[in-house]
C-alpha cells in the first residue's frame, strides 16, 4: 500500500483546499462561473444549492471526472489538477456518490479491495483487507461486517462501505454528495454522529446538499452556489434557513408547506390485494380531497406499485377508480377513466425528448377533440394551449416549440406536471414530483397538488423526501421490501415513526 498523505500535524497549511475563479462550460451552459471556495483542516464545509446550480460539476472537477476550463486549485498547498479519479485518490481525496458504486454480489471486503487489491504470493490477500477494515471501522466509528454481501446490507450500511472504501485508500478529504438522499431519519442521525469522528482525526469534509436544516446541523461553514456562481460563504451558526433559501433561489421562499383542512369525501381510488413482482398484496384507498403518501427507502416496491396501478406491469388484484374497475383496462383507457401519472423518470417515461413542448403536452389526448378531429390534428390548438401552459407552469424558456431535450431537468419535470394536471385527473399518481426542482419550483408543485386536493381530487404521492411526505400527506403508507408496514394519519406521522417503519417495523404502535 502506498504512503498515506501527511497527517494534519505534518501539514504546514491550515487550509486544505483553495479554489479561485473555477469555470466550466458545456454546450450552451456555463455550469461553473468563477467559483471560489476554501476548506480548512478538520472542517465540514457544506455546498448548498438548487439542483442544476453547479454543485455536482464542481465536485466532479475536484474528483478528476471533469477538467475545468479555467481557474486555480491548490490542495495541501500545492497546485492540483487531477486528470482522473485515480489522481484524486492518490492526492488523498475520496468521494461518496449519491448512488453508490458497489457490486451487490460481492462482500464488503471484496468491494473495498477492488482496484487496490493486496497480494500475497500472487493471490488476493482478503484477510489483510478484512483486518484493515476492522481497524478503520473502530477508528472512525463505522461498524460494518467485512464478510457480509453488500446485497444483504441496508442503504445506510452500504453508505458506510463507501466511506470505508475511501478511508481504505487513505482519503483525508472526503466529498459526500447528497449523502442523506436515500437514508431514513435514523440513518441520517447515525451518519451525523460519525462525521465529527472523521474531523477529529483531521479529515476535512465537503458536504453537498440542498437540505437547509441538515446543512445547519452538520457544517461549520456553508457556501451557496446559484447558477454556477458562489454567491456567499458564511458560518452556519446564526444563518437561518430563510436566509439560506433566499441565497439559493434569489428571492424569499415560504419554507412551510401550507396544509388547509379539507374534509375527505368518497373513495376515488380503491386498491384491493394488488400484487406484482416486487410488491406483496396491498390494500390502499385515496378519497376525494385527500393526499395519501407512500414513503419508503428507494427500491422497496414503489416502482412495481406505480406500474401495477398504471397498467404498465403485469399485476393481480383489483383497482377501482371512481367506482369503476380499471385493473383489466389498457394504459390509455385508465387515463381516459381519470388516472394521471407523473412518473419517477421524466426522461425515459414522462417525455418524448425529440418532440417539442407543445407536442409533449398533447401526448395524452392528441387523438381526440379538441386536439384533433376527423383524423386531423389541430396543431394550432396545441400551440395555443402550450403557450398558456408554459406561462402558468413557469417553464423556461417559455418556448412551446423548443424540443424537450433542450430543457433542463427541472423544466422537463414542469412539462410533465403541466400535462398531467391540465388533463384534470380524478386521481393523480405523483412519483417524485419535485425531483430535480429548486426550492421555488418545488413550492409551486406543492401548491398545484394542494389545489387538486382542494378541488376534491385525489393524489397518491410517492416520494423519497420525508419532509415532502410529512408536509403534504393526509395519510402515510410505508413500504418495506414490497410490503406495507402500516398506515399513519397526519397526526400520527412523525419522522421517528415513519423512519422506523421504513426500516421494517410492522406498524405505528411498534415504531412508537
Amino acid at each position: 500500500m502506498r504512503e498515506p498523505p501527511p497527517t494534519p500535524a505534518e501539514r504546514p497549511h491550515e487550509t486544505v483546499l483553495e479554489v479561485h475563479g473555477l469555470t466550466k462550460t458545456f454546450p450552451g451552459v456555463r455550469a461553473l462561473d468563477g467559483v471560489d471556495f476554501d476548506l480548512a483542516r478538520g472542517e465540514v464545509h457544506a455546498i448548498l444549492g438548487e439542483n442544476g446550480a453547479g454543485k455536482s460539476t464542481f465536485m466532479n472537477v475536484l474528483y478528476g471526472l471533469l477538467r475545468p476550463d479555467s481557474g486555480d486549485i491548490r490542495l495541501w498547498g500545492q497546485p492540483y489538477a487531477p486528470a482522473s479519479p485515480n489522481d484524486a485518490v492518490a492526492a488523498g481525496v475520496g468521494m461518496v456518490h449519491q448512488h453508490f458504486m458497489l457490486i451487490p454480489a460481492l462482500t464488503v471486503a471484496e468491494n473495498v479491495a477492488l482496484g487496490a487489491e493486496p497480494r500475497r504470493r500472487g493471490a488476493l490477500d482478503l484477510e489483510r483487507v478484512v483486518a484493515r477494515l476492522e481497524e478503520l471501522s473502530e477508528a472512525f466509528g463505522l461498524e460494518v461486517p467485512p464478510r457480509a454481501r453488500v446485497a444483504d446490507l441496508s442503504v445506510g450500511m452500504r453508505q458506510r462501505v463507501e466511506i470505508l472504501k475511501a478511508f481504505y485508500r487513505d482519503a483525508r478529504l472526503l466529498i459526500l454528495d447528497e449523502p442523506t438522499a436515500l437514508l431514513t431519519p435514523q440513518e441520517v442521525r447515525e451518519l451525523f454522529r460519525v462525521i465529527p469522528q472523521f474531523t477529529e482525526r483531521g479529515v476535512s469534509v465537503i458536504f453537498i446538499s440542498h437540505k437547509l436544516a441538515e446543512v445547519s446541523q452538520i457544517a461549520q461553514r456553508v457556501t451557496v452556489v446559484r447558477r454556477g456562481k458562489s454567491v456567499d460563504t458564511r458560518p452556519t451558526a446564526g444563518a437561518t434557513p430563510r436566509e439560506l433559501a433566499r441565497l439559493m433561489v434569489g428571492r424569499d421562499v415560504d419554507l412551510q408547506i401550507p396544509h388547509p383542512e379539507v374534509e375527505p369525501g368518497a373513495a376515488l381510488l380503491e386498491v384491493r390485494g394488488l400484487r406484482a413482482e416486487g410488491l406483496e398484496p396491498l390494500d390502499l384507498e385515496v378519497r376525494e380531497g385527500e393526499i395519501v403518501a407512500v414513503a419508503g427507502v428507494e427500491g422497496n416496491g414503489q416502482e412495481p406499485l406505480i406500474g401495477a396501478l398504471a397498467g404498465l406491469l403485469p399485476a393481480q388484484g383489483e383497482v377501482v377508480l371512481d367506482g369503476r374497475p380499471i385493473h383489466n383496462l389498457s394504459v390509455r383507457k385508465r387515463v381516459e377513466s381519470g388516472l394521471g401519472l407523473i412518473p419517477s423518470d421524466r426522461q425515459d417515461e414522462g417525455l418524448v425528448l425529440p418532440l417539442n413542448v407543445a407536442e409533449n403536452l398533447a401526448l395524452r389526448q392528441y387523438y381526440r377533440p379538441p386536439f384533433g378531429r376527423g383524423g386531423l390534428l389541430d396543431l394550432g390548438y396545441w400551440l395555443e394551449r402550450a403557450t398558456a401552459a408554459v406561462e402558468r407552469f413557469d417553464v423556461r424558456p417559455p418556448a412551446p416549440r423548443a424540443k424537450a431535450s433542450a430543457l433542463s431537468g427541472g423544466n422537463q419535470q414542469k412539462v410533465v406536471l403541466a400535462r398531467e394536471i391540465l388533463g384534470e385527473p380524478k386521481v393523480l399518481i405523483a412519483s417524485q414530483p419535485t425531483r430535480g426542482l429548486d426550492i421555488g419550483a418545488a413550492e409551486f408543485v406543492h401548491q398545484q397538488l394542494l389545489e387538486l386536493r382542494g378541488h376534491k381530487r385525489g393524489v397518491l404521492l410517492i416520494s423519497l423526501d420525508l419532509d415532502e411526505v410529512l408536509g403534504l400527506a393526509d395519510r402515510v403508507v410505508v413500504l418495506y421490501r414490497g410490503r406495507a408496514m402500516g398506515e399513519l394519519t397526519r397526526a400520527e406521522a412523525t419522522r421517528e415513526k415513519v423512519g422506523l417503519m421504513m426500516l421494517g417495523h410492522q406498524d405505528a404502535e411498534e415504531a412508537a
